[in-house]
């Protein structure tokens, strides 16, 4: 099975071990990866924006470099989110709403495909740790995702999974609503912060980088001592104790 890996801006700026953590994963659960070199950013930012007619764009630039893909695998709901929402764009454009829709069915978040293609529940992985787990809202509320990582998170060995209280709730991150809203932003991630202190947790988990970055940053800020990891790097971790990376944590939770 060829699969072909969008490694997103965040994924290739900040969080490089994620993507190869998944890659490892992949690739020992039996996938051939692939990272096609004309992808670009999938212009979220400019459509959340309001910029339709402007990530057309960036929008067929993503189809012609993924259209020969067997599979296309994202370490982000969020970003997978953004794949299927494509063929909206070209509704005046009858070729280019087809190959977008033919995009768009063959993509899938990281921990949806695992579960929902490869019918794999267990990958093998010891992590001896208290987690929660932080549902983003674009692939539980758009991406309609809502089990596959709870599902692999479960079958981790060594791992206590405890629920997040109103598990549902925003962080405040929401892309440039952080920045243009950012007193509104920075009492919802607080709010959020709170939650996950209520659970005693260790390990904070998420799919999305960006809300990892975003709550990450704010619990450095506030002196908070609860690690912050992509599903990618427990599900890739094999020693008794766990992987013990932090995957840079400190430079990554310096950007908000």
């Amino acid at each position: 099975m060829r699969v072909s890996l969008f490694t997103t801006c965040l994924g290739e700026l900040f969080y490089v071990d994620v993507l190869k953590d998944v890659t490892e994963i992949l690739e020992r659960l039996g996938c051939e990866v692939d990272v096609p070199e004309g992808q670009i950013c999938c212009g979220q930012p400019a459509y959340n924006s309001g910029y339709a007619k402007d990530t057309k764009g960036p929008a067929k630039q993503m189809i012609e470099a993924f259209e020969h893909s067997d599979y296309i695998v994202c370490p982000s709901g969020s970003c997978a989110t953004m794949f299927h929402e494509y063929p909206n764009f070209f509704a005046d454009e009858p070729e280019w709403e087809a190959r977008a829709k033919q995009v768009a069915a063959k993509t899938y978040e990281f921990t949806q495909f695992i579960v929902r293609v490869l019918g794999v529940v267990d990958v093998g992985a010891e992590y001896h740790a208290r987690v929660t787990l932080h549902t983003s809202c674009h692939m539980t509320r758009l991406l309609g995702e809502r089990e596959s990582h709870y599902t692999l998170l479960k079958h981790v060995k060594g791992l206590e999974l405890v629920p997040l209280p109103n598990n549902y709730d925003c962080c405040g991150f929401g892309g440039t609503f952080s920045v243009k809203m950012f007193p509104i932003s920075e009492q919802m991630v607080d709010e959020k912060i709170r939650h996950i202190e209520e659970t005693k947790a260790d390990v904070l988990v998420g799919a999305d980088a960006s809300c990892l970055m975003n709550i990450g940053g704010r619990m450095k800020r506030l002196g908070r001592p609860i690690k912050v990891l992509h599903i990618a790097q427990i599900l890739n971790s094999h020693q008794g104790k766990g992987d013990e990376r932090d995957a840079d944590e400190s430079r990554k939770s310096t950007i908000l």
